[in-house]
């Protein structure tokens, strides 16, 4: 969380072997960019070469010095119609879901068939802590307390959940399985055409959006204000266009996973997900090597790259003046992506009648980069350990707000005294040359807000302050339905109902408008609500109605006033978790003084600080040390021998039993590579030698085996020679005769030897 502009300096730590990597992996990604994404030649590229060393070059000066503090570059990489490319690159579709038991029935079915694409997702479930024989016991005692020996499944229920929360203190236990899906290649292909139409007619829309942007843009720039408004009433057409089908297309991932639908499918909607998962989980860990995540997105990724990363190579290509320009942050990302989410098996039907099939290659995941961007603003959570998820603001180099999502201003109903101080705010975060004076900024349309509230509005007129402290709610539902429950809007319309008749509240849709008084005091805020309306009443049943609803009779003498109402330590409170959230906390995580003294931090917050800042804090161990591979582990059976179908691997059984809180964890199985046996080797067995010249579990398996036996027992002789000598501390045999002869002069084999 907190402030990321382009023209300030933050501390970047990269991993000096992500740019080896990038190095070795260069061709590969230029290749990509160049053939796959541009549709171009290689022999028509005519300084390929020269652009290449550039790149190394600069990727060697940033290995060179990985951590550095310089500008960033603030990129938005998100997967161009992420869901619905998944299901078109893996063909998947509902009834294409399969069994091993289906394609074993199918008349394509052989041994080396390809038309079976297997892919892995994650089943998740919730279960009982109780064990069977719990519930059994449990469901026992339910039939031999009821008159019908019965025992009805719901009732069964409820009492094995009282049971789980009293005797192991939770209700249920969420279990995580990672299943593989088989997808048929060969089924009827009707649900990815539909997909594939609408996605192609979407980058239609998108394609004639753009067009026609460049066109107002000319258009501006010529002052043509005719031609600008044709422009600008196309932008508009085409974008709601393909906003449409947008939506359309995230229907098709959307309605699988509806229970009850035609078409649901559990598998697929998992496949689809765990894929989308995989792959922005790749792209963070890339990220994080060489620059900044901010924020994590279903379908992409914020990040902060420096600003001498290599980007927006111009390739000359052969009889064209316009050069071919690549994004290369965004082709590393698009080669990996293409590496690890091509489809070898993708079948498309060539001839009905003879059900004959072609078998290619396809992959339509790409990822899209979007900026750079001026500014990029990130709140932060109240809580400890919580990240705020969806929640930003974008800012372009021209000081134009790009991109807004997860805040009040952007939705109904909420306070509007929020909603006016983040409208403010936020132009502020552009203001002062580095982020001490950019919080400073910000802190002062903070204060205005503040002081607005401790003078009580003093410069307001009623009817603006009423409109500045109100909140509005729309009733879904009617009253009946809302029977039992509690919120601000339920007593705000009963309180309309009192006020204007029952017939305001008959039907569903009302809009409640309220503020939240001061009294009864140490009642609920729920309770607190007064409908706004109330004040645009006559002055006698102002003041009737108020009185009853605040408890109160001497609150009212002479005069009306809302500010004698208003609960003001309340919208105090509510304007200081909104100045947390956007100035006070993200400042304190970039070590900057708090701007804003009258909203203090939280103990959490404080305590995090002093440690970040203690000069005195010890490192973590693995600041010293790099992680490596562990050693194979050498694993046999209990006979010391290996299966002949799989010659160069031993399989490790884990069996990890029960773990903690009663949760069973199934045997781990890992297969881990034996090395082959040295050459050369001699071993004596009884007096006998054994020749292992030239023979390896690999060459002569038989002869191997016949080795490693002689070797593995002469091991446990030496192993037990060395256990008798390192216990005998007298050091001559004594231990190791009274272990033959079974026990010492003490016990009852020596008493009978010594009668």
């Amino acid at each position: 969380s907190g402030v990321f502009r382009s023209d300030f300096l933050y501390k970047f730590d990269m991993d000096p072997t992500a740019m080896d990597d990038l190095i070795e992996n260069l061709d590969r990604d230029l290749t990509f960019a160049i053939e796959v994404e541009g549709g171009k030649k290689m022999e028509n590229i005519e300084n390929y070469e020269e652009k290449k060393q550039e790149i190394i070059a600069q990727l060697l000066v940033l290995r060179a010095a990985p951590k550095r503090e310089e500008n960033p570059a603030i990129y938005h990489l998100d997967v161009a119609a992420m869901y619905p490319n998944i299901i078109l690159t893996n063909r998947l579709q509902p009834p294409a879901m399969v069994t091993p038991q289906t394609c074993a029935s199918c008349d394509f079915y052989h041994q080396d068939m390809q038309c079976r694409r297997e892919m892995e997702w994650k089943w998740r479930g919730e279960a009982f802590p109780a064990q069977r024989s719990e519930i059994n016991q449990i469901t026992g005692q339910i039939k031999a307390d009821s008159e019908s020996f019965e025992a009805h499944p719901e009732d069964i229920r409820k009492r094995v959940k009282s049971y789980c929360q009293t005797v192991y203190k939770r209700t249920h236990d969420t279990k995580t399985e990672l299943r593989t899906a088989y997808i048929c290649q060969r089924e009827n292909s009707f649900y990815i055409d539909t997909v594939k139409s609408f996605r192609d007619r979407r980058y239609e829309y998108k394609g004639l959006t753009k067009m026609w942007s460049g066109k107002l843009k000319e258009a501006e720039k010529e002052e043509n204000a005719g031609a600008a408004k044709d422009a600008k009433s196309f932008v508009v057409l085409y974008e709601s266009l393909q906003l449409a089908h947008k939506c359309i297309l995230n229907s098709f991932y959307g309605y699988v996973m509806r229970r009850g639908a035609r078409w649901f499918s559990m598998e697929m909607a998992g496949v689809v997900t765990h894929k989308g998962g995989d792959i922005i989980r790749v792209a963070r860990k890339l990220v994080e090597r060489i620059g900044i995540p901010l924020e994590l997105d279903t379908d992409g990724i914020w990040c902060c790259l420096p600003q001498s990363f290599p980007d927006g190579i111009e390739f000359k290509l052969k009889g064209e003046k316009k050069p071919f320009v690549v994004s290369y942050p965004c082709s590393m990302l698009n080669a990996q992506t293409h590496h690890d989410c091509i489809n070898p098996q993708y079948h498309t039907l060539v001839n009905e009648e003879k059900q004959e099939y072609t078998v290619h290659s396809e992959c339509s995941i790409l990822f899209e980069l979007d900026g750079p961007y001026k500014a990029m603003i990130l709140p932060a959570s109240q809580e400890e350990g919580k990240m705020l998820k969806k929640r930003y603001a974008v800012f372009n180099f021209d000081g134009s707000l790009a991109e807004l999502k997860g805040f009040e201003l952007k939705r109904r109903g909420e306070l509007q005294l929020i909603k006016v101080f983040q409208e403010r705010v936020f132009k502020r975060f552009l203001d002062g040359e580095n982020l001490e004076e950019c919080y400073q900024s910000v802190a002062d349309v903070a204060n205005h807000w503040l002081d607005v509230l401790d003078n009580k509005g003093v410069d307001l007129e009623d009817e603006e302050l009423v409109a500045l402290i109100s909140e509005s709610s729309n009733m879904s539902k009617t009253m009946e339905e809302y029977e039992g429950r509690k919120s601000m809007a339920i007593t705000t319309a009963k309180r309309i109902a009192e006020f204007l008749g029952a017939d305001m509240i008959a039907n569903k849709g009302l809009n409640c408008t309220y503020i939240v008084s001061r009294t009864p005091e140490g009642a609920p805020v729920t309770e607190r609500a007064i409908p706004v309306e109330i004040f645009k009443a006559d002055k006698e049943t102002q003041e009737a109605l108020l009185r009853k609803w605040c408890n109160s009779s001497s609150m009212i003498d002479t005069s009306l006033d809302v500010r004698t109402i208003l609960d003001w330590q309340y919208y105090k409170d509510r304007l200081g978790k909104a100045i947390q959230k956007i100035v006070t906390i993200p400042a304190a995580m970039q070590l900057v003084k708090n701007p804003v003294e009258r909203v203090p931090h939280p103990d959490w917050l404080l305590r995090q600080v002093r440690e970040r800042l203690d000069p005195m804090k010890q490192k973590n161990i693995a600041q010293f040390f790099a992680t490596t591979e562990k050693p194979a582990d050498m694993a046999m059976d209990m006979e010391g021998t290996m299966p002949r179908n799989v010659p160069a691997s031993a399989t490790v059984v884990r069996h990890k039993g029960f773990g903690k809180k009663g949760r069973q964890v199934i045997a781990e199985v890992v297969t881990q590579p034996l090395p082959p046996l040295e050459e050369g080797t001699k071993v004596i067995k009884l007096g006998r030698e054994m020749e292992a010249e030239g023979t390896t579990m690999y060459s002569d398996f038989d002869n191997w085996h016949a080795y490693m036996k002689v070797l593995w027992s002469n091991q446990g002789v030496e192993r037990k020679k060395r256990r008798l000598e390192d216990n005998d501390p007298a050091g001559d045999g004594s231990l190791r005769k009274m272990r033959k002869t079974g026990g010492g002069p003490g016990g009852l084999t020596g008493f009978f030897q010594s009668v």
